[in-house]
């Protein structure tokens, strides 16, 4: 079992080797010695079957896995029904790209409490997640996971117990464990590798040890304050963290194999690769 290493979507560097448009970035990946992208659709869903298509071919050819992120407007625990039907839509949107183009996960940001407890909200976006379920069922699109993601900021739906709750519904569903997010929430709270490691045995004991072993995951430094989570950072940022080393410390000794998606600000490549040489370095030891 190995850790896949990549940016989201297309950083600064992208643009500036000559790059243009998405379905080149597998190419662009490869060339960077990454083996992972995740595709962005934080603002809707608008990628043509052919191109999709297209895209999905060239990550075959240079052994890149694809990952969707799903609309940033999700609402899984709405109180009105319309915006969860039709944050099940987005989804399903989602899905079909991800056939499409061959990607076998979408991340899935849970969304905001409202006025409701956070029980009660986890209790509604999981049976949102399982009529999204439900319709990619419909649709033959049933084998494409579901990443619920941990959130940064304190008042919205999605610290880890949360989400390893949501992806309690179904085996299918794996947790999207953002470190940077938690950290922000938290305070500074993954500050150690004991911290980071208790995040892992959290999700083992509530998911299981495959599903531990297998999730999908956003790296970044990001400042937060009394709220949580502020604004991504680069890995220059010496102030805030989680720590990608301490991170990936633990990464090896739980033998885990995340797909590990960096989402710093402007300058997700570099940094992925900075995270995957270490990887390989400890790895080897």
């Amino acid at each position: 079992m190995t850790a896949r290493f990549g940016p989201a979507g297309n950083c600064e560097d992208f643009y500036e080797a000559g790059y243009k448009a998405t379905i080149q970035a597998p190419q662009y990946v490869k060339e960077k010695g990454l083996d992972a992208y995740e595709i962005q659709f934080g603002r809707g869903v608008r990628m043509s079957q052919p191109t999709a298509e297209t895209l999905g071919e060239n990550a075959r050819q240079q052994g890149v896995s694809l990952s969707i992120h799903a609309p940033y407007y999700i609402s899984l625990a709405s109180p009105e029904e319309s915006k969860r039907d039709n944050s099940v839509e987005y989804i399903l949107q989602s899905a079909r790209v991800a056939r499409w183009c061959g990607a076998k996960r979408i991340v899935v940001h849970p969304g905001g409490l409202g006025k409701l407890s956070r029980a009660d909200a986890t209790a509604l976006a999981s049976v949102t997640l399982k009529k999204a379920l439900d319709a990619m069922d419909e649709e033959g699109l049933g084998d494409i996971h579901l990443c619920p993601e941990t959130m940064g900021k304190i008042n919205q739906l999605g610290d880890l117990s949360e989400v390893i709750a949501l992806c309690g519904i179904d085996e299918r569903l794996l947790p999207t464990i953002d470190f940077g997010h938690l950290n922000a929430r938290t305070h500074g709270g993954l500050g150690c590798e004991e911290a980071i490691e208790k995040v892992f045995e959290e999700i083992e004991n509530g998911l299981g040890r495959d599903r531990m072993q297998r999730i999908h995951s956003h790296f970044s430094k990001i400042e937060y304050s009394k709220g949580g989570e502020v604004r991504h950072l680069t890995f220059v940022d010496e102030e805030f963290g989680p720590s990608f080393e301490e991170v990936l410390n633990v990464t090896v000794r739980k033998n885990a194999a995340p797909v590990f998606i960096c989402e710093s600000a402007g300058t997700q490549a570099p940094d992925a690769l900075l995270m995957k040489q270490y990887y390989d370095r400890i790895r080897s030891k």
